[in-house]
Parts: C-alpha cells; sequence; structure tokens
C-alpha cells in the first residue's frame, strides 16, 4: 500500500507508532521498523539529551529501517533542555521527528536545515493549519477519541480526519481510536494517507512495559477511560482506576478554583511506577478508548501483518464487492 505517508518516511505499511512515555523504548520503535511502519522513540523518557543518544544508537543496532524521535513540548516550571535534546537528533542522524504540544516553531530551522523530517500532532484543524504554515511535512491529527491530551475541542475523527483533509495539503495521518484494520481503511476514507496507534502498541509482545499494563488494557471495554484535569485545560484521556479516581474527585471537590499543585501529589512521577512495576492503580495513565477493541497481545510483526492483511480483504473484497452489487454477510 502507497500512500503519501508511506512515500514520504520511506517505510512499507502508513502505520506509525505513538510517542508513548515510558512505552517509546529502542525495544518497540525496532519491532516496528522491522514490520514495516513507522517506529517512534520518546525523548523525553530519556531524561538527558546523552542519553537520548545512547538510545538511538541501541535502536540502530536492532535495525535498519527508517524510525524517528517524538519531542513533547510541555508547559513546565523547569523545562527539559529541548535545544540538547535537539541537538542530540541532529547530531545522531535522525531524519523523522515527531513534535507535540506547544509550537515547534523556533526549532524548526536547525530540524530543516539538518534534513529532518516533521511530523507535528494537532487536535484541531487550526492548530494544524498553523503547523503546515511553520513548514511541517506532516500532521497527526488527533481526535477526541485518543489516549493522552485530546484537546479541548471534543470533536471525534469522524469529523476532524475529513475537516483536515478539507484544509490541509499536506499529507496527514489519523490518531486516536486507531487499533485495527477497519481503522487503516475509515481512515483512509476519511482523507488520511495512514494512522498513529498509540494504545493498541502497547498491548504487543515488544512492547517494554509490565505484563499487568498490557492485561489491563485487553481487559477494558471502550467505557473504561476517564478524562482527568480538565478543568486545568490540560484534558488527559486515562484508564479508570483507584487513582484516577482521586484526582476526579479532588476536582469536584475544589471547581474552578483548583491549580496543578492541588492534584501534582496525585499524578506526578506515575509512569515508571505504572510501566515498569505494574502499580495499575497508582494514578493516571493514558489510554485511548480503542482499548475496547483490543482483544489480544500479538508480536508488532503479527499486528501490523494482520492490519495490512484485513486492511486489503475489507477494501477489495467488501468495499469493492458492494460496487460489484454483492451483499457482505
Amino acid at each position: 500500500m502507497k500512500t503519501r505517508i508511506t512515500e514520504l518516511f520511506g517505510i512499507e505499511h502508513p502505520i506509525i507508532q505513538g510517542g508513548m512515555h515510558f512505552v517509546g523504548l529502542a525495544e518497540l520503535a525496532s519491532a516496528v521498523a522491522n514490520a514495516g511502519g513507522l517506529g517512534m522513540i520518546t525523548a523525553l523518557t530519556q531524561r538527558t539529551p546523552e542519553n537520548l543518544r545512547k538510545e538511538v544508537a541501541r535502536c540502530r543496532e536492532m535495525t535498519d529501517k527508517p524510525f524517528g524521535v517524538n519531542l513533547t513540548f510541555l508547559p513546565s516550571v523547569t523545562p527539559p533542555d529541548y535545544p540538547g535534546f535537539i541537538q542530540a537528533i541532529i547530531e545522531s542522524g535522525v531524519k523523522i521527528v515527531e513534535t507535540a504540544g506547544n509550537n515547534p516553531q523556533k526549532y524548526m530551522p536547525d530540524l530543516k536545515a539538518a534534513g529532518v523530517k516533521v511530523i507535528h500532532k494537532c487536535t484541531s484543524v487550526r492548530h494544524a493549519l498553523k503547523a503546515e504554515s511553520i513548514g511541517c511535512d506532516a500532521i497527526s491529527v488527533d481526535g477526541f477519541e485518543c489516549g493522552g491530551h485530546p484537546g479541548e475541542d471534543d470533536v471525534p475523527n469522524m469529523i476532524l480526519l475529513p475537516r483536515a483533509a478539507e484544509e490541509l495539503k499536506v499529507p496527514f495521518v489519523a490518531s486516536g481510536g486507531m487499533g485495527d484494520a477497519r481503522s487503516l481503511v475509515a481512515a483512509l476514507a476519511l482523507g488520511a494517507d495512514g494512522m498513529n496507534m498509540g494504545t493498541r502498541f502497547i498491548a504487543t509482545v515488544e512492547a517494554p512495559v509490565h505484563e499487568k499494563v498490557k492485561q489491563a488494557i485487553v481487559a477494558a471495554s471502550e467505557l473504561d477511560t476517564r478524562l482527568v484535569m480538565r478543568p486545568l485545560r490540560n484534558t488527559e484521556r486515562v484508564l479508570d482506576n483507584p487513582g484516577v479516581e482521586k484526582v476526579l474527585a479532588k476536582e469536584r471537590e475544589m471547581g474552578a478554583a483548583i491549580k496543578f499543585e492541588d492534584i501534582a501529589p496525585l499524578v506526578a512521577g506515575l509512569y515508571p511506577r505504572v510501566m515498569q512495576n505494574g502499580e495499575l492503580d497508582a494514578g493516571p495513565w493514558s489510554c485511548g478508548m480503542v482499548a475496547g477493541l483490543i482483544h489480544d497481545v500479538p508480536t508488532v510483526k503479527d499486528l501490523i501483518g494482520r492490519i495490512m492483511h484485513e486492511a486489503e480483504q475489507i477494501i477489495r473484497g467488501r468495499l469493492v464487492g458492494m460496487l460489484d452489487g454483492v451483499v457482505p454477510g
């Protein structure tokens, strides 16, 4: 399957692995790359630019296929060494970067001068158009269904993707609610050039997370996520658990007066505890509504192979069959 995304990034299949804290390590990024998709190392999991250099080198030992680095720009009292991370990416020879969060404009000249292709994650068409205008090569359009930060507009992908297709000139992928062949075919039909999967890739053999995390996603339904930090306009979709309920109770108790400091003890520093130690109930951790469509923990190769095989069956069989007058069973 060739799309503008496969051509842009030099990959076999139009499937991108999203950047995920304490998930996007070399093991997963290389597995996705080897299976023909675009794997992503999550920069901020690496703490320092030097650690990121080492992780990129480690990934190169596992694959000779294209992979990228996710760098999320977050508002912070003590921000990470973003210039250092940019330099580490460039000096490591990485040619694909997924940016997310705040506007990456100040770093675009250095990235473009180094021949780096940039895909920026956006939760609205207006932000996508801004990303296009500053020179981003592609957009990851993130619908309300997504795990992590869905923005504040609450527009699902059935509307957001065709709106993006109406407005954007650069290629874009669908993110949020993406998990199988049906997701891919639907995304293509709505105007996208591929899809980005996050939660689905956590529930794979190669994902370097605790087995309890994978099984929690398999066991979850589409009704088991919650939105936290909505009063702070920093909404995050997470898997429901007792720690999440404590955060929601605090938000209800304090109402509009709440500040991040009021919930910081309930949300800070959780990802190593959850992803590495399997402390599922420690607090909020990102998970998309697509959990309701996840029923197994395959290898990455089997997952991507299955998606592409079934996508072809849907397109050639079910959809073309309808045009030929065949009523699907």
